[in-house]
Protein backbone atom coordinates (compact mmCIF):
# COMPACT_ATOMS: atom_id res chain seq x y z
CA UNK A 1 0.00 0.00 0.00
CA UNK A 2 1.44 3.35 -1.07
CA UNK A 3 -0.03 6.48 0.53
CA UNK A 4 -0.28 9.65 -1.53
CA UNK A 5 -0.46 12.87 0.46
CA UNK A 6 -0.10 16.61 0.06
CA UNK A 7 0.83 17.02 3.71
CA UNK A 8 4.15 18.44 4.76
CA UNK A 9 6.21 16.62 7.38
CA UNK A 10 7.94 17.88 10.51
CA UNK A 11 10.43 15.98 12.66
CA UNK A 12 11.01 17.46 16.11
CA UNK A 13 14.61 16.82 17.14
CA UNK A 14 15.47 19.80 19.34
CA UNK A 15 15.10 18.30 22.81
CA UNK A 16 18.03 18.43 25.20
CA UNK A 17 17.82 14.72 26.07
CA UNK A 18 18.40 15.14 29.83
CA UNK A 19 17.34 11.55 30.51
CA UNK A 20 20.27 10.37 28.37
CA UNK A 21 22.98 12.46 30.05
CA UNK A 22 25.97 12.57 29.89
CA UNK A 23 26.15 11.38 26.25
CA UNK A 24 23.66 14.03 25.07
CA UNK A 25 26.02 16.80 26.17
CA UNK A 26 28.11 15.88 23.12
CA UNK A 27 25.59 14.55 20.59
CA UNK A 28 21.89 14.85 19.79
CA UNK A 29 20.01 11.78 20.97
CA UNK A 30 18.42 11.52 17.52
CA UNK A 31 21.89 10.77 16.15
CA UNK A 32 22.44 7.90 18.57
CA UNK A 33 22.34 4.33 17.30
CA UNK A 34 19.21 2.19 17.35
CA UNK A 35 20.80 -1.13 16.38
CA UNK A 36 22.21 -0.43 12.88
CA UNK A 37 20.85 3.06 12.09
CA UNK A 38 20.80 6.51 13.66
CA UNK A 39 17.60 7.12 15.61
CA UNK A 40 16.35 9.83 13.24
CA UNK A 41 16.11 7.30 10.38
CA UNK A 42 13.06 5.78 12.06
CA UNK A 43 10.77 8.86 12.31
CA UNK A 44 12.03 9.90 8.88
CA UNK A 45 10.98 6.51 7.52
CA UNK A 46 7.57 6.84 9.18
CA UNK A 47 6.95 10.14 7.38
CA UNK A 48 8.15 8.65 4.09
CA UNK A 49 5.71 5.75 4.58
CA UNK A 50 3.02 8.44 4.87
CA UNK A 51 3.96 9.55 1.37
CA UNK A 52 5.52 12.79 2.64
CA UNK A 53 8.31 14.20 0.48
CA UNK A 54 8.75 17.70 1.96
CA UNK A 55 10.11 17.43 5.50
CA UNK A 56 11.40 20.03 7.96
CA UNK A 57 13.73 18.93 10.75
CA UNK A 58 13.59 21.21 13.78
CA UNK A 59 16.75 20.89 15.83
CA UNK A 60 19.32 22.85 17.83
CA UNK A 61 22.03 25.11 16.45
CA UNK A 62 24.61 22.65 17.83
CA UNK A 63 23.11 19.65 16.01
CA UNK A 64 21.99 21.24 12.75
CA UNK A 65 25.29 20.73 10.92
CA UNK A 66 25.48 17.12 12.09
CA UNK A 67 22.00 16.37 10.73
CA UNK A 68 22.88 18.10 7.46
CA UNK A 69 26.05 16.01 7.17
CA UNK A 70 24.10 12.80 7.79
CA UNK A 71 20.95 13.49 5.75
CA UNK A 72 21.81 16.28 3.32
CA UNK A 73 18.90 17.81 1.45
CA UNK A 74 17.19 14.45 0.97
CA UNK A 75 17.58 14.41 -2.81
CA UNK A 76 19.39 11.06 -2.66
CA UNK A 77 16.06 9.57 -1.50
CA UNK A 78 13.86 11.64 -3.81
CA UNK A 79 12.64 13.87 -0.98
CA UNK A 80 13.25 17.45 0.18
CA UNK A 81 14.77 18.03 3.62
CA UNK A 82 15.17 21.42 5.23
CA UNK A 83 16.21 22.51 8.71
CA UNK A 84 15.11 25.01 11.35
CA UNK A 85 16.67 25.83 14.72
CA UNK A 86 14.67 26.07 17.94
CA UNK A 87 16.81 28.41 20.01
CA UNK A 88 15.14 27.62 23.36
CA UNK A 89 13.39 24.47 24.53
CA UNK A 90 9.92 25.99 24.98
CA UNK A 91 7.85 22.91 24.24
CA UNK A 92 6.65 20.80 21.35
CA UNK A 93 3.88 23.20 20.32
CA UNK A 94 6.39 26.05 20.26
CA UNK A 95 8.68 23.98 18.02
CA UNK A 96 5.76 23.31 15.67
CA UNK A 97 5.03 27.04 15.47
CA UNK A 98 8.50 27.58 13.95
CA UNK A 99 7.42 25.64 10.85
CA UNK A 100 4.79 28.17 9.68
CA UNK A 101 6.83 29.50 6.75
CA UNK A 102 7.63 25.96 5.68
CA UNK A 103 4.08 24.64 5.93
CA UNK A 104 2.33 27.71 4.40
CA UNK A 105 -1.25 26.51 3.68
CA UNK A 106 -0.72 22.75 3.79
CA UNK A 107 -1.79 20.23 6.41
CA UNK A 108 0.96 18.48 8.35
CA UNK A 109 2.11 15.20 9.85
CA UNK A 110 4.48 15.58 12.80
CA UNK A 111 6.82 12.96 14.24
CA UNK A 112 8.85 13.22 17.42
CA UNK A 113 12.48 12.44 16.63
CA UNK A 114 12.81 9.81 19.36
CA UNK A 115 9.71 7.74 18.54
CA UNK A 116 9.87 4.45 16.63
CA UNK A 117 6.87 2.71 15.07
CA UNK A 118 6.74 -0.69 13.44
CA UNK A 119 4.05 -3.18 12.57
CA UNK A 120 2.18 -5.05 9.88
CA UNK A 121 -0.81 -2.71 10.05
CA UNK A 122 1.16 0.54 10.46
CA UNK A 123 0.73 1.71 6.87
CA UNK A 124 -3.03 1.12 6.92
CA UNK A 125 -3.27 3.10 10.19
CA UNK A 126 -1.31 5.95 8.64
CA UNK A 127 -3.50 5.84 5.54
CA UNK A 128 -6.64 6.02 7.67
CA UNK A 129 -5.33 9.07 9.54
CA UNK A 130 -4.28 10.74 6.30
CA UNK A 131 -7.79 10.62 4.79
CA UNK A 132 -9.21 13.36 7.00
CA UNK A 133 -8.24 16.87 5.88
CA UNK A 134 -10.01 18.62 8.79
CA UNK A 135 -8.96 18.49 12.44
CA UNK A 136 -6.32 16.30 14.01
CA UNK A 137 -5.54 12.63 14.57
CA UNK A 138 -3.49 11.19 17.41
CA UNK A 139 -2.30 7.61 17.94
CA UNK A 140 -2.76 5.89 21.28
CA UNK A 141 -0.88 2.87 22.58
CA UNK A 142 -1.66 0.83 25.73
CA UNK A 143 1.18 0.99 28.26
CA UNK A 144 1.80 -0.23 31.80
CA UNK A 145 3.17 3.16 32.98
CA UNK A 146 0.76 5.82 31.60
CA UNK A 147 1.82 8.31 34.28
CA UNK A 148 5.00 8.89 32.26
CA UNK A 149 3.13 10.09 29.16
CA UNK A 150 0.37 12.31 27.91
CA UNK A 151 -2.72 10.09 28.01
CA UNK A 152 -6.09 10.04 26.28
CA UNK A 153 -9.23 8.99 28.14
CA UNK A 154 -11.80 7.02 26.13
CA UNK A 155 -15.38 5.93 26.75
CA UNK A 156 -16.74 2.48 25.92
CA UNK A 157 -17.45 3.61 22.37
CA UNK A 158 -13.81 4.61 21.88
CA UNK A 159 -14.60 8.33 21.89
CA UNK A 160 -12.23 10.80 23.54
CA UNK A 161 -13.45 12.09 26.91
CA UNK A 162 -10.32 13.98 27.91
CA UNK A 163 -6.55 14.35 27.67
CA UNK A 164 -3.97 14.64 30.46
CA UNK A 165 -0.26 15.39 30.55
CA UNK A 166 1.62 12.88 32.75
CA UNK A 167 -1.19 12.42 35.31
CA UNK A 168 -0.21 11.21 38.78
CA UNK A 169 -3.21 8.90 38.93
CA UNK A 170 -4.07 8.10 35.31
CA UNK A 171 -7.57 6.89 34.57
CA UNK A 172 -6.47 5.54 31.18
CA UNK A 173 -3.77 3.12 30.02
CA UNK A 174 -3.56 4.74 26.59
CA UNK A 175 -0.44 6.84 26.05
CA UNK A 176 -0.42 9.37 23.23
CA UNK A 177 2.44 8.52 20.90
CA UNK A 178 4.73 10.96 19.12
CA UNK A 179 2.92 11.03 15.78
CA UNK A 180 0.28 13.62 14.90
CA UNK A 181 -1.78 14.52 11.84
CA UNK A 182 -3.04 18.14 11.96
CA UNK A 183 -4.81 20.54 9.65
CA UNK A 184 -3.48 24.03 9.00
CA UNK A 185 -5.31 25.56 11.96
CA UNK A 186 -2.42 24.53 14.24
CA UNK A 187 -0.67 27.90 14.02
CA UNK A 188 -3.77 29.86 14.99
CA UNK A 189 -4.39 27.40 17.83
CA UNK A 190 -0.79 27.55 19.11
CA UNK A 191 -1.01 31.35 19.24
CA UNK A 192 -3.86 30.98 21.75
CA UNK A 193 -2.12 28.48 24.04
CA UNK A 194 -0.96 29.42 27.54
CA UNK A 195 2.42 28.15 28.82
CA UNK A 196 2.28 25.25 31.25
CA UNK A 197 3.70 25.46 34.80
CA UNK A 198 7.08 24.46 33.34
CA UNK A 199 6.76 27.42 30.93
CA UNK A 200 6.35 25.32 27.81
CA UNK A 201 3.69 25.22 25.12
CA UNK A 202 2.60 21.60 25.51
CA UNK A 203 1.45 19.25 22.75
CA UNK A 204 -1.34 18.07 25.06
CA UNK A 205 -2.69 21.64 25.08
CA UNK A 206 -2.73 21.67 21.28
CA UNK A 207 -4.47 18.29 21.16
CA UNK A 208 -7.02 19.55 23.69
CA UNK A 209 -7.75 22.57 21.49
CA UNK A 210 -8.77 20.25 18.65
CA UNK A 211 -10.73 17.98 21.02
CA UNK A 212 -12.77 20.83 22.54
CA UNK A 213 -13.85 21.79 19.01
CA UNK A 214 -14.86 18.20 18.28
CA UNK A 215 -12.05 17.88 15.75
CA UNK A 216 -9.71 15.30 17.29
CA UNK A 217 -9.70 11.66 16.20
CA UNK A 218 -7.80 8.83 17.85
CA UNK A 219 -6.37 5.69 16.25
CA UNK A 220 -5.56 2.84 18.62
CA UNK A 221 -2.33 0.99 17.96
CA UNK A 222 -2.95 -2.60 18.94
CA UNK A 223 -0.93 -5.79 19.25
CA UNK A 224 0.17 -5.71 15.62
CA UNK A 225 2.16 -2.53 16.19
CA UNK A 226 5.24 -1.77 18.27
CA UNK A 227 5.98 1.70 19.63
CA UNK A 228 9.11 2.88 21.39
CA UNK A 229 9.71 6.27 23.02
CA UNK A 230 13.49 6.04 23.11
CA UNK A 231 14.17 8.78 25.63
CA UNK A 232 15.85 6.60 28.26
CA UNK A 233 18.82 4.23 28.30
CA UNK A 234 16.51 1.28 28.95
CA UNK A 235 14.18 2.11 26.06
CA UNK A 236 17.16 2.62 23.75
CA UNK A 237 18.33 -0.90 24.52
CA UNK A 238 14.83 -2.34 24.17
CA UNK A 239 14.32 -0.68 20.78
CA UNK A 240 17.72 -1.87 19.51
CA UNK A 241 17.01 -5.43 20.64
CA UNK A 242 13.60 -5.35 18.97
CA UNK A 243 14.97 -4.02 15.66
CA UNK A 244 17.80 -6.57 15.71
CA UNK A 245 15.39 -9.43 16.39
CA UNK A 246 12.90 -8.43 13.69
CA UNK A 247 15.59 -7.87 11.07
CA UNK A 248 17.37 -11.15 11.76
CA UNK A 249 14.12 -13.12 11.77
CA UNK A 250 12.57 -11.57 8.67
CA UNK A 251 15.64 -10.57 6.69
CA UNK A 252 14.03 -7.15 6.15
CA UNK A 253 15.26 -3.84 7.47
CA UNK A 254 13.15 -1.55 9.64
CA UNK A 255 13.46 2.21 9.19
CA UNK A 256 15.46 2.12 5.95
CA UNK A 257 14.91 5.36 3.97
CA UNK A 258 16.65 4.00 0.86
CA UNK A 259 14.30 1.03 0.64
CA UNK A 260 11.17 3.10 1.30
CA UNK A 261 12.17 5.66 -1.35
CA UNK A 262 12.76 2.83 -3.81
CA UNK A 263 9.48 1.07 -3.04
CA UNK A 264 7.63 4.39 -3.29
CA UNK A 265 9.10 4.86 -6.77
CA UNK A 266 11.01 7.98 -5.78
CA UNK A 267 14.35 6.44 -6.81
CA UNK A 268 15.14 3.71 -9.35
CA UNK A 269 17.34 0.60 -9.25
CA UNK A 270 20.41 2.46 -10.48
CA UNK A 271 20.02 5.14 -7.79
CA UNK A 272 19.50 2.47 -5.12
CA UNK A 273 22.72 0.70 -6.12
CA UNK A 274 24.59 4.00 -6.16
CA UNK A 275 23.45 4.60 -2.56
CA UNK A 276 24.40 1.03 -1.62
CA UNK A 277 27.97 1.15 -2.90
CA UNK A 278 29.61 3.24 -0.11
CA UNK A 279 27.68 1.24 2.52
CA UNK A 280 28.94 -2.22 1.58
CA UNK A 281 31.36 -2.58 4.47
CA UNK A 282 28.63 -2.39 7.14
CA UNK A 283 26.30 -4.90 5.50
CA UNK A 284 23.71 -2.16 5.05
CA UNK A 285 24.79 -1.69 1.46
CA UNK A 286 24.65 -5.44 0.74
CA UNK A 287 21.00 -5.42 1.78
CA UNK A 288 20.27 -2.62 -0.70
CA UNK A 289 22.15 -4.43 -3.48
CA UNK A 290 20.09 -7.57 -2.83
CA UNK A 291 16.90 -5.55 -3.09
CA UNK A 292 17.83 -4.17 -6.48
CA UNK A 293 18.84 -7.65 -7.75
CA UNK A 294 15.65 -9.35 -6.61
CA UNK A 295 13.46 -6.76 -8.20
CA UNK A 296 15.66 -5.64 -11.08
Amino acid sequence: MIIHTHRKGIILAAGNGRRLSPITSAISKQLMLIYDKPMIYYPLSTLMLCGVKDILIITTSFSKKLFQKLLGNGSQWGINLSYKVQEENLGISHAISLSKEFVVNENVVIALGDNIFHGSNLVSLLGSANISSIGGTIFAYPVSNPQNYGVVNLNKSGEITGLQEKPRNPSSKYAITGLYFFDNSIFERINKLEPSPRQELEITSLNTSFWKDGLLNVEIMGRGTAWFDTGTFESLQEASAYIRSIQKRQGLKVGCPEEIAWRQGWINNYQLEKLADPLKSSGYGEYLFELSKKNG
